[in-house]
């Protein structure tokens, strides 16, 4: 793929995780990390990156669910606590894994979330 068409298909489909993740509240890690490999990135560099271009729709959606009272503080507190830990294990891990293991376990997750989300 050339590099037109490599942008042409990464814009294309950031709209599309922009809109996922504002409309579900998250979500748009989940297509970018697909997007990002169709774009010629290997499986760490596409986890990696996903996360920081997911980062600007993130900010602005929570300020727009903050406004609308959409937010439990405690919750947050908590949640925040959680995310940082993990996501410190996280990518302690990633750098570690192998990119096919890394991908395998992604696309595993994917389709667990998808059938739980079908059965519920």
């Amino acid at each position: 793929m050339n590099d037109k068409a490599k942008s042409m298909v990464v814009f294309g489909g950031s709209v599309a995780v922009g809109f996922v993740s504002g409309f579900f509240g998250g979500g748009g890690g989940m297509l970018a990390v697909p997007l990002l490999s169709l774009s010629g990135l290997d499986a760490k560099r596409a986890h990696a990156t996903a996360l920081l271009v997911i980062l600007p729709i993130c900010l602005i959606s929570a300020a727009i669910y903050i406004a609308a009272g959409y937010f439990d503080y405690r919750t947050v507190l908590c949640a925040c606590i959680g995310v940082v830990l993990g996501g410190v294990v996280g990518a302690a891990l990633l750098n570690k894994l192998n990119p096919t293991v890394i991908s395998l376990m992604f696309a595993f997750m994917m389709i667990a979330i998808g059938v739980k989300l079908v059965i519920v």
